[in-house]
């Protein structure tokens, strides 16, 4: 019975919890106030786009909830875990295990291939079969052909589906997206984010993203906006475009 109440609470409780968030940045004779007052939920397996103009905090808040960096104040949980009151190297460890990301400026190692790219975050993590698991996910995002390529051969797009990749080999219980589409052309753009968004589905991967893609905001479960370092969630209906 105690087994089966513990199964439950991890069913119920949320991917993703914020408390009374708070970022602030020191200038040499003020402080900045980047994000204030912030709550959230964001149940497992929820994909949820976060918009808003340039400057208005939405960067920092991914960065904050994926453990990338520290709030001033506030709590921060990421699958049961009080990620903001935790050592650099433990959340560097709990995002290697759990966490996936895909960047606007795509993030791959410019001498390695795009095998090898994938596999590296696998090798790391002493993940078995590494190079099988890599090739399956690379033929998965439509670059079986190019395994052996390096960045600089591929195109943005391509280099883009390489970083997908790359950000659900681990099979992360949360994946960030910032910008994914950002650095994209419309077409190659909507071909990524139809991979984010099928791969999503697939692996059943809880979703945070920021973007400035009206349409790929539309596609998530939930948009929220940010404005001034404040995050609201618009009615249903409701214009949410950054």
């Amino acid at each position: 019975m105690n087994q089966m109440t513990d199964l439950n609470k991890t069913e119920t409780r949320p991917m993703l919890r914020v408390t009374d968030l708070t970022h602030t940045v020191s200038l040499e004779d003020d402080t900045l106030m980047i994000l204030q007052g912030v709550n959230l939920e964001i149940n497992r397996g929820e994909s949820v786009a976060i918009v808003g103009r340039s400057g208005s905090g939405k960067t920092t808040l991914l960065g904050l909830l994926a453990g990338l960096d520290t709030p001033s104040s506030g709590l921060v949980e990421l699958d049961g875990s009080e990620i903001s009151r935790l050592s650099e190297d433990d959340r560097a460890k709990l995002r290697a295990r759990r966490v996936g990301f895909v960047f606007q400026s795509f993030q791959l190692l410019p001498a390695l291939s795009a095998l090898e790219n994938v596999m590296l975050p696998l090798e790391l993590a002493g993940i078995d079969k590494a190079e099988e698991r890599a090739a399956g996910l690379l033929v998965r995002v439509g670059l079986g052909e190019r395994l052996r390529h390096t960045p600089r051969q591929l195109s943005g797009g391509e280099q883009q589906r390489v970083a997908i990749a790359r950000a659900f080999a681990s099979d992360p219980v949360v994946l960030f997206a910032d910008e994914p589409t950002g650095n994209l052309d419309n077409r190659t753009g909507q071909a990524v984010s139809d991979l984010l968004m099928e791969l999503n589905r697939e692996k059943g991967t809880t979703l945070v993203m920021v973007t400035h893609d009206d349409r790929l905001a539309a596609r998530c479960g939930r948009q929220l906006r940010i404005e001034a370092g404040v995050l609201t969630e618009p009615a249903a209906g409701a214009e949410v475009a950054g």
